[in-house]
């Protein structure tokens, strides 16, 4: 585990917690008398998050109503955020799950890392107190902060489309980067399509993978094809 508490410039008192913090649920399915895993310290850890950031924005932001602070947390809690956090500190290769679950790309899955992230929130929480764990929250979202003080009214294709299909179903829309070209100067063009519901929403490009994931967003949540259907059968209702 040393690797991993270098990163996270924190050393577990008690090496148990961080194992169980690493543990999913998965491994129990294969392994019937594994001792614990990470759901009850997700638990802690969401609830730890949560009010670290609140009380963060609350600080930076003395003017802000209600409203906007919701939503200017809703960015660095989402599913996604968290999950951007737990791949900058490389956490899905110290996790520890079951054969079929690794084999079906579990390790890299959003929703088992932003979890797993809560769950190590939780364990510091445990191991060292609420200042470690307020600590350790604002080291890993310092960016971010600095990013909303510079804009924050910055808006979010991604997860504001993520949000938006997840509110109708649990998928969660995949970008699919489909080509590349290489002018003579050098420079790669990538060309993105968001796909939800076996569907496609929108399409887009850019210089880098991350410019055409936000341009395929944008143009899905321009064309906003995911509500013909139900208009569609609202419609045939009507007529019946």
């Amino acid at each position: 585990m040393n690797p991993l508490e270098g990163r996270l410039c924190y050393k577990f008192r008690n090496a148990l917690l961080l194992a169980e913090a690493l543990t999913h649920p998965s491994i129990s399915l294969e392994r019937k008398d594994y001792p614990f895993d990470n759901q009850r310290l997700e638990f802690l850890g969401d609830a730890v998050i949560q009010l670290v950031i609140t009380e963060q924005l609350f600080r930076l932001f003395p003017s802000f109503p209600e409203g906007r602070l919701t939503k200017l947390r809703a960015r660095l809690v989402s599913r996604s955020a968290l999950q951007a956090l737990a791949s900058n500190i490389n956490l899905g290769q110290h996790l520890m799950m079951g054969r079929g679950e690794e084999a079906c790309g579990g390790r890299h899955r959003a929703s088992t890392l932003a979890d797993a992230f809560e769950s190590l929130v939780g364990a510091i929480y445990i191991d060292g107190g609420f200042d470690a764990a307020r600590n350790f929250i604002l080291r890993e979202t310092r960016a971010e902060f600095e990013r909303m003080l510079e804009d924050p009214e910055e808006f979010n294709p991604k997860g504001t489309l993520q949000e938006i299909l997840q509110s109708i179903r649990p998928e969660p829309p995949a970008y699919h980067i489909t080509e590349k070209s290489e002018s003579p100067s050098g420079s790669k063009t990538f060309f993105c399509r968001v796909i939800w519901n076996g569907k496609e929403l929108g399409c887009g490009s850019g210089l880098s993978k991350k410019q055409a994931q936000i341009a395929a967003a944008s143009d899905a949540l321009s064309r906003r094809d995911w509500q013909k259907p139900v208009a569609i059968q609202t419609s045939l209702s009507k007529i019946s």
